[in-house]
């Protein structure tokens, strides 16, 4: 699938070189989109590792990651408390508000953020913000409106290809990759 948003490698990596946040929806691009509840009415979410991992490289890079969702979740509550995320915004259906009081209460401009959304609720920050992403699932109205589409699906480590895909852009993975590999000697070079 083509990107409707046409930005050159150059200008995309300006952007990314631009980005201090990368603000998140959940249902659909950190979970898979199903609601899943317990017998007590509680809701249960299943996150990806992987998405985990790409936010604390993105974190490790110096960008800060936060979650905007339309819905109250104790599970989500636990998993932004475990990965020590930078904000959580929780119950704010109506995104476009929420995204100007991130804004303000972050002091930062929209050009400094990066965002992955999956549904319609998600477009009125995806149309503002430096950079958008949707995974490879999300809805069509709004992978024709962001600057990338990942090849995985929401739950399934879209997260963490959009964190790998905006570290490369900024020339920060290969120094990541480094801190991994360090001194030793590959397989390879045997």
């Amino acid at each position: 699938m083509t990107d409707r948003i046409v930005v050159s490698d150059e200008a995309f990596a300006e952007r990314a070189k631009a980005v201090e946040w990368i603000l998140l929806d959940v249902d659909g691009v950190l979970t898979d989109g199903r609601l899943i509840f317990g017998p007590e009415g509680e809701q249960w979410k299943v996150f990806d590792v992987r998405d985990g991992a790409g936010v604390k490289l993105a974190q490790k890079a110096g960008i800060k990651v936060g979650i905007l969702s339309g819905r109250i979740s104790e599970a989500l509550r636990f998993r932004a408390g475990e990965l020590g995320l930078d904000a959580l915004i929780m119950d704010r259906p109506e995104k476009a508000s929420a995204f100007n009081e991130f804004l303000a209460v972050q002091t930062t401009a929209p050009e400094r953020v990066a965002y992955m959304g999956d549904d319609l609720l998600d477009l009125p920050v995806l149309l503002r913000c430096g950079l958008s992403f949707a995974p490879s699932d999300a809805a069509p109205e709004v992978r024709e409106h962001v600057h990338r589409i990942v090849q995985h699906r929401g739950g399934r480590g879209a997260v963490r290809e959009m964190c790998e895909i905006l570290l490369r852009a900024r020339g920060d993975w290969e120094k990541l990759l480094a801190t991994f590999l360090g001194p030793v000697r590959s397989p390879r070079s045997v």
